[in-house]
């Protein structure tokens, strides 16, 4: 009792503390939260790498490579270019120094001979002795015979090198079957091991220090880019060296480095699968198919990895093309809506002699030409919804896969969500004690059906970003295409749940938000209340002095942005919602913005996920001129983002490192001039949003505890496309808008844009996230917190038309075609209601209305649109301009005919049976 004691007061001292406790509560799966610190467990193991016996170091091209003499593993890679830095976990190697400690250098194995013997596995790692030092001459820097630290009965011989190849590192182990029969190597992992462990470390000490890193899993053009969490140079690049493909990325679960929120874990470079598919991934569809190799005896197989210092993540694949490896750009992603006629472009020098698609017609290709530089050039049209995987095989044997995911068009995806929410996860049943009815909750769409229960109090009740997720997103749907019978479902929803229950309407609380309607608190409900399965006694099973708490910050923007919603719709359509109600729904998303940092004090001095909401907010309030509350509103914010700009790395929140942050840490940074907190951020972002041939990787902003908090399988796993891609995507499409020019940008953003829609399943389920786990792969099987994401695509969905160097015009979210003068982009987008015109800076923007397509003349500038006629709820447009790149010579575009001009927008009456055109001008 004393013990618990002392640890509420910890916890009302520092919440930030009390989160990470709760981390480790979940993570330890309820075993006890008082258990010896497994960190402490760690460092008393013992140790056997041989440490004792000393280093060796050697000149490595662009690195310095330090290897233990024992194991000859890295105990050091660090680029020359940089002072104090290092790729690898070099400050913790004493601690994981003990057996079972993966290092680079290692290697894991599954054998068998014959082909009904069982798989034997093997690695380097699990018992350590000292390994037999070859003599190195030429360009080998060191080699070892790695038998000593394998068990004597495996049939392979198995040397390493590490060497130098035409200036680059290379690490290569030769395999030799010394046994008199043929042995199937079934898996073959090389363990990717950098320094990505923050535990025990600051903000600032992460982004000088730790590194992330995000697998290209393409087979023979595959590749791993390491970049540090500063976003700043050098980055690392790993690529094959002959033919060791990257064929799976496997999680090094067993590795006892203890995984958390400061630590996602390690990871191996699998270049033979078939042993896991046969049995742990077994019935689980494979980014490539899983393969095995067989031995003659006598014969001798090498495997080896190069690495390859680049500079920050934009030039990477400019480095991989200096190193004649391939590269593809697919536009617009790897996320691939059926309407939008998608385009491929090859970077490589081999001619290509095969294409072939899996499953067979999921996609067309065809060959398109090269373009003046060079690059091969294909269509790519998207028709069956799913995972489809293509293989490209060239002349010189090399094989790359590039998987894509094939969407319906993106207004059936959102049609569909917004029914699923709006259906079977309406919740309108009694519910006397927790009074959440009606509303969208969460749902399970392994088991079909509402989740009204669940040990995490926030799943079920309604709040937090797990359990305010499904009515989030339900109301965003809104803002993309509003249905009357959804609208009003939801105003009820607004009326009787969120602003009265969620939300206090009055009292001394007035405006403040909630953790979650559901609690658990079996001695004040009826007997029978609480489901008997259900293991209620852990510490997310809040009390309701606990779920009635309104100190947590990242609650107000869910309930912000819903009311702001509805002032959208009150005010720019006809009869959705009541127009007389439009400026109060506009004041109490200001009011509850102001709630959350005098109410939440505490979170709120961090971004906010959805913290654009609040940038929004204040935009409508100075066009609608509340002035008064404006100038409140922004008072308040720039507080913080002054706060944020005395930080060298402003991005703390609940976890001692997160994602999510960042979103609004930007926003602010540069609507109030902070140009370097700004670039500080993006450079962040783009660090953990990489930009691969991989729709489940391209865009995806790292994430890796959240199944934790919102996901049904609960586990440390890297996530992909949490809501971290959406909201990310927001300021790298914002800063695109203002570097036109910058195409690394808009596909990093596009990439997250898409990839937050990508899980949704075609009956509109969408889960928190897909599993990255290759024993998994598919979604996970609750609604989560998805809705947070979808907000970050409701307010980022757009159309881009550019013209690039190398790929002439081209567009994200929509269709081209060019004729003498002018060049035509046709809007796919679900809400068509944003296009971005790259040559001239413009951005145009619907707050009501949609745009069939838009045209550029590209000899005056001018830009001409197709307005969809007008609709039950549309009989006017209403326009905005800007101009957020600064183009020498772009003038000022504005709208002269057939307009009125109110808040700052233009608008334009609707024809009933015809498009209407708009003709915007210099």
């Amino acid at each position: 009792m004393v013990i618990k004691q002392k640890f509420r007061k910890i916890f009302r001292a520092s919440p930030a503390l009390k989160m990470l406790l709760y981390s480790a509560l979940l993570i330890l799966n309820g075993n006890s939260l008082y258990a010896q610190n497994p960190w402490q467990r760690l460092a008393k193991q013992k140790s056997t790498l041989g440490l004792e016996n000393g280093f060796t170091t050697y000149d490595a091209g662009a690195f310095n490579l330090k290897l233990v003499k024992s194991s000859q593993t890295v105990a050091g890679l660090q680029p020359k270019s940089v002072k104090d830095f290092d790729f690898v976990p070099s400050d913790s190697l004493k601690l994981r120094s003990s057996d079972g400690l993966y290092h680079l250098g290692d290697i894991t194995l599954r054998i068998r001979s014959g082909a009904g013997a069982e798989w034997k596995s093997y690695n380097t790692a699990a018992k350590r002795n000292p390994v037999k030092a070859i003599p190195a001459s030429g360009t080998v820097l060191a080699a070892a015979n790695l038998a000593a630290t394998l068990p004597a009965d495996i049939p392979l011989e198995i040397k390493r090198f590490w060497e130098m190849q035409n200036g680059s590192l290379v690490l290569r182990f030769e395999l030799k079957n010394t046994s008199s029969q043929p042995q199937e190597i079934g898996a073959l992992g090389i363990p990717m091991i950098f320094d990505n462990i923050m535990q025990g470390r600051s903000l600032e000490q992460t982004h000088a220090k730790n590194v992330f890193y995000d697998p290209y899993i393409g087979n023979d053009a595959g590749y791993l880019q390491v970049t540090r969490l500063s976003g700043h140079a050098p980055s690392l690049i790993v690529t094959p060296v002959g033919r060791t493909p990257f064929e799976a990325y496997n999680p090094l679960n067993d590795d006892p480095t203890p995984r958390s929120i400061t630590f996602e874990g390690f990871y191996e470079w699998m270049v033979h699968s078939k042993a896991y598919a046969e049995k742990e991934w077994k019935n689980v569809e494979q980014w490539n198919t899983p393969t095995a190799e067989i031995l003659k005896p006598g014969a001798v197989r090498s495997y080896a990895v190069k690495f390859i210092l680049s500079g920050t993540p934009k030039n990477i694949e400019d480095k991989l093309i200096e190193n004649k490896r391939p590269v593809a750009v697919s536009v617009p992603g790897y996320v691939l809506p059926k309407d939008v006629d998608a385009k491929l472009f090859i970077n490589y020098s081999k001619k290509i002699q095969r294409i072939k698609v899996e499953p067979e017609n999921a996609l067309t290709v065809s060959a398109t030409g090269s373009t003046k530089n060079g690059w091969k050039s294909y269509s790519v049209k998207g028709n069956t919804w799913g995972r489809a995987r293509l293989s490209i095989t060239y002349a010189d044997g090399l094989e790359q896969t590039i998987n894509y995911k094939v969407i319906n068009a993106e207004s059936d995806v959102i049609a569909s969500y917004g029914n699923f929410l709006t259906t079977k996860q309406w919740f309108d049943q009694p519910d006397a004690i927790f009074k959440r009815s009606p509303s969208s909750i969460t749902y399970d769409n392994e088991t079909k059906q509402q989740v009204v229960q669940d040990k995490r109090a926030w799943i079920a009740g309604l709040s937090d970003e797990g359990g305010a997720g499904s009515w989030l997103g339900a109301i965003m749907k809104q803002l993309v295409h509003p249905e009357k019978t959804e609208v009003d479902k939801l105003k009820k929803f607004i009326d009787s749940v969120m602003f009265n229950r969620i939300q206090f309407k009055d009292g001394p609380k007035k405006y403040g938000v909630v953790k979650s309607l559901f609690y658990y608190e079996p001695d004040s409900v009826p007997a029978g209340t609480y489901a008997k399965d259900i293991d209620f006694k852990v510490w997310s099973a809040w009390p309701k002095k606990e779920a009635d708490n309104i100190g947590r910050s990242y609650n107000y923007p869910h309930v912000a942005a819903a009311h702001w919603v509805m002032y959208r719709l009150a005010r720019n359509y006809k009869g959705l919602v009541d127009a007389a109600t439009w400026k109060q729904h506009l004041l109490d998303a200001a009011e509850t913005g102001m709630a959350m940092v005098t109410m939440a004090p505490y979170y709120a001095q961090f971004g906010q996920m959805e913290g654009t909401i609040f940038y929004l907010i204040l935009k409508d309030l100075k066009d609608e001129g509340l002035i008064t509350e404006a100038n409140k509103l922004e008072t308040e914010m720039k507080k913080r983002a002054d706060h944020w700009r005395s930080l060298e790395y402003p991005f703390g929140s609940e976890m001692p490192w997160d994602s999510t942050g960042q979103e609004e840490v930007y926003v602010w940074s540069d609507y109030f001039g902070y140009q370097e907190k700004a670039d500080v951020t993006l450079n962040a972002i783009l660090a953990y949003m990489p930009v691969v041939p991989h729709w489940a990787y391209n865009g995806n902003a790292r994430r890796y505890w959240d199944f934790l908090y919102g996901g049904k399988l609960s586990r440390i796993e890297r996530m992909i496309h949490h809501y971290g891609s959406a909201l990310n995507a927001i300021p790298v499409l914002m800063d695109y808008r203002k570097n036109p020019d910058d195409f690394y940008l808009l596909r990093a953003g596009y990439g997250g844009l898409l990839g937050a829609i990508s899980n949704i399943t075609e009956d509109g389920f969408a889960p928190a996230a897909f599993h990255a786990f290759p024993s998994t792969l598919k979604n996970d099987g609750i609604t989560g917190d998805y809705g947070s994401g979808f907000f970050g695509y409701a307010v980022n969905t757009s159309s881009y038309l550019l013209h690039h160097k190398d790929f002439g015009w081209i567009a994200f979210g929509g269709n081209t075609s060019k004729s003498e003068k002018k060049v035509v982009i046709k809007l796919t987008t679900a809400a068509k209601s944003a296009v971005y015109i790259a040559p001239a800076g413009l951005w145009i923007s619907l707050d009501a209305g949609s745009i069939e397509e838009a045209a550029y003349d590209t000899t005056t500038g001018s830009v001409t649109l197709k307005l969809s006629k007008s609709g039950a709820y549309t009989p006017e447009a209403v326009i905005r301009l800007s101009q957020p790149a600064k183009i020498p010579g772009a003038g000022t575009y504005s709208i002269k005919d057939n307009t009125t001009e109110e808040r700052g927008a233009y608008k334009v009456a609707l024809s009933a049976g015809n498009t209407t055109e708009v003709l915007i001008n210099k």
